[in-house]
């Protein structure tokens, strides 16, 4: 599906044309382009040196990024942490626009950063403190998670709204979903990332990470080791037939993603070298 681009505006349409510098533009929850912009500034700014002074990272495979289009585009990870691999991904992103390839280094890129980039997070990890709600602005499409609360296991009435919004996401920008749905190591891909692409059919960037787990602490807000080599990989688009099915396309990502469960029986910590899982996409399943 090809996406048209859309502009919100806090302005009538007829106005919208002269905000040359977008300082009304919103995106379509209602948060303001520019607030988020300096959001990303500062936490950029803050967060920088986590990945290149403290730890060391490697980023590889960004040539794929180069000519996608503003919007439509999903990113499916696997996921180690609650914040710091969203944050890298943040910094790669407003570092591909700048036309970077493979680093995040020197900045400069924060001076204009891309804003039209979301990610989706669990409802109750967002609201646990004062930092995961500013981190929430930058940019966290919420959703209820229908089987998982606070770590335990449950079940509960879907989140039917999750789906729309993802799909907002997509409509305006990019959007990074860690389709596992759990931190735990190898859980399987919720079908519901199934659901999402043919519902929505975004362009589809597997992104294998690692080293994360071992630098930080679950929430990715504290140092575990410090000289880590932390890297991050985007693999080329994902193509799927129309006849496709769920089970197929799950099993797919599952493989792009790297976290088909090892078959010797040997422990793991969940790595494809280290993978985790991650956060949330929602559906039936999800």
């Amino acid at each position: 599906m090809s996406f048209k681009k859309i502009t919100y505006s806090a302005l009538p349409s007829w106005l919208a044309r002269l905000d040359f510098l977008g300082l009304f533009e919103k995106d379509p929850f209602g948060n303001y382009l520019a607030v988020k912009r300096l959001l990303i500034f500062i936490l950029g700014w803050f967060t920088y040196y986590r990945y290149t002074a403290v730890n060391k990272i490697r980023i590889t495979g960004t040539e794929n990024l180069m000519d996608l289009p503003d919007q439509g585009v999903l990113f499916l990870s696997n996921h180690q942490t609650y914040f710091a691999d969203v944050i890298a991904f943040f910094h790669i992103f407003c570092a591909v626009k700048w036309g970077y390839k493979d680093t995040m280094a020197p900045p400069f890129y924060l001076l204009s950063p891309r804003a039209r980039m979301y990610y989706v997070a669990a409802a109750e990890t967002m609201k646990g403190g004062f930092l995961p709600k500013v981190f929430s602005m930058g940019g966290a499409i919420t959703i209820e998670r229908s089987w998982r609360a606070n770590g335990e296991d449950v079940k509960r009435q879907l989140d039917t709204s999750a789906q729309d919004r993802i799909g907002m996401g997509l409509q305006h920008g990019w959007v990074v979903s860690f389709p596992q749905g759990t931190t735990k190591p190898y859980a399987p891909v919720r079908k519901g990332t199934g659901h999402l692409i043919n519902d929505h059919h975004p362009i589809v960037i597997p992104v294998v990470i690692n080293g994360f787990r071992r630098a930080f602490d679950k929430k990715g807000l504290r140092f575990k080791k410090r000289n880590t080599r932390l890297t991050v990989q985007f693999k080329p688009p994902m193509h799927f037939r129309p006849d496709e099915t769920v089970e197929e396309m799950v099993a797919r990502v599952t493989q792009a993603i790297e976290q088909e469960p090892p078959r010797d029986g040997s422990p793991s910590d969940g790595s494809p070298g280290d993978a985790s899982p991650g956060d949330v996409s929602q559906h039936p399943e999800i």
